[in-house]
């Protein structure tokens, strides 16, 4: 179940990076679960990681390898990288030998390739607590490399998935200065939604060349304004990883903020990285509802959030949303215990798209309870909330609660 039309876009290959998937019967039989992408030498690689303190040993290793690689002189061309992801067990939680497992990995991976084991990310996703099969996922890494593609990208959206229901992806072309430019990500994530990250991957690649400073702000910017104003269910998990990847073969370099069509190029690149959390959102577990919840007439985006957030995460809107019922008391009570100084009540007032529910502390004189239901009857609204307290606003995308949210997560390691 998910909302909005299951369609996925036509994905624009990137010069200098390549896909490879397979089925590897990690967890489940006939089913794409093992995906490496390959790096091209001279590539810029940026990373953000879930916040999570428990992170998973794949995300220990990364933030690892990209130090390192943070650290090499200015001016050498970087390596070819290889980013390995496997599905059906997130390696979290496991320990000393789950480092030593994706450490494994990476080894696997830099004697197929011939490169060392700094240039290779491992990803993880599934349920935490259990150990990799390495003899399963290593016997399968050659596969994935004679399957390496500038096309590959639909079957490693299938490849990276768990309890997602649809593969996720974006693509975008721009003309910057003449000069053609591509931007094509991919994600996953269904549940265990909350920012900081999600757990959710993405992957994003462009043809563009970018400094290592330039890309690792950026994508921190990216992250912020998408897959942290994306919530599920309130709870971050161990493995969440998103990552940049900008290949240098277009011709264009941005360097710096202030090039010519850098803002061209970072709007794109924001654009791609909200579509592909929002698809995330769509296909939440058991979504049928795909909300906007909007703080507007704040005194900043920290005290938006936390309204919006706070709403967002609540489980009594969240099934008041499943069952179309504007029960806007439930709404009330969410704004009512964020985490924020001195509200007053009275300022406030809550619509469902353009329906007033409710003002000055109660329900509006103009309520109808036809036009509520009628509004939340819908796949996808807005939840509009202003505090009349300033002039700054927040989104924060979210989904409902139905009945199958529970069967998913109930079965989830069966």
């Amino acid at each position: 179940m998910a909302v909005g039309p299951n369609t996925f876009p036509v994905m624009l290959p990137i010069k200098g990076f390549k896909l490879g998937t397979t089925s590897a019967e990690i967890k489940y039989k006939d089913r794409r679960d093992l995906v490496v992408m390959e790096v091209a030498e001279g590539a810029t690689v940026a990373g953000v990681f879930t916040m999570n303190r428990f992170c998973a040993a794949p995300v220990q290793i990364c933030q690892k390898h990209l130090a390192a690689m943070s650290g090499q002189h200015t001016g050498v061309v970087s390596p070819k990288r290889y980013l390995v992801t496997n599905t059906g067990y997130a390696n979290a939680g496991t320990g000393p030998d789950g480092y030593k497992n994706s450490i494994a990995v990476c080894e696997r991976m830099a004697t197929i390739a011939n490169v060392s084991v700094e240039d290779v990310f491992p990803y993880s996703t599934g349920v935490i607590g259990e150990r990799l099969p390495i003899e399963t996922i290593n016997g399968a890494l050659e596969r994935c490399v004679e399957n390496l593609s500038e096309q590959g990208w639909e079957d490693a959206a299938n490849g990276i998935m768990t309890t997602d229901t649809r593969p996720k992806g974006s693509s975008r072309k721009l003309s910057i200065e003449g000069e053609s430019v591509s931007i094509t990500g991919i994600s996953k994530g269904s549940g265990m939604i909350m920012p900081n990250m999600a757990t959710m991957l993405a992957y994003v690649a462009t043809d563009v060349g970018l400094s290592q400073a330039l890309a690792e702000d950026l994508l921190k910017e990216a992250a912020d304004q998408s897959f942290n104003q994306a919530t599920v269910d309130g709870d971050t998990s161990t493995n969440d990883s998103c990552m940049l990847i900008a290949t240098h073969e277009s011709g264009v370099v941005f360097q710096t903020e202030s090039d010519e069509g850098y803002q061209q190029f970072r709007e794109a690149f924001i654009a791609v990285c909200v579509e592909l959390a929002q698809a995330i959102i769509r296909d939440g577990e058991g979504a049928t509802k795909f909300v906007t919840v909007r703080v507007e007439e704040a005194n900043n985006r920290d005290e938006a959030r936390a309204v919006a957030y706070t709403v967002a995460h609540s489980p009594l809107v969240k099934t008041a949303l499943f069952a179309a019922d504007p029960n806007w008391g439930r709404i009330l009570a969410a704004i009512g215990r964020a985490p924020m100084n001195d509200l007053n009540v009275d300022a406030v007032s809550v619509y469902l798209d353009d329906v007033l529910l409710a003002e000055k502390g109660s329900v509006a004189q103009s309520y109808l309870e036809e036009d509520g239901s009628r509004i939340m009857a819908q796949e996808e609204f807005y939840i509009i909330i202003k505090l009349g307290r300033g002039n700054v606003a927040a989104d924060v995308w979210t989904c409902d609660f139905s009945y199958d949210y529970v069967k998913i997560n109930a079965d989830y390691r069966s």
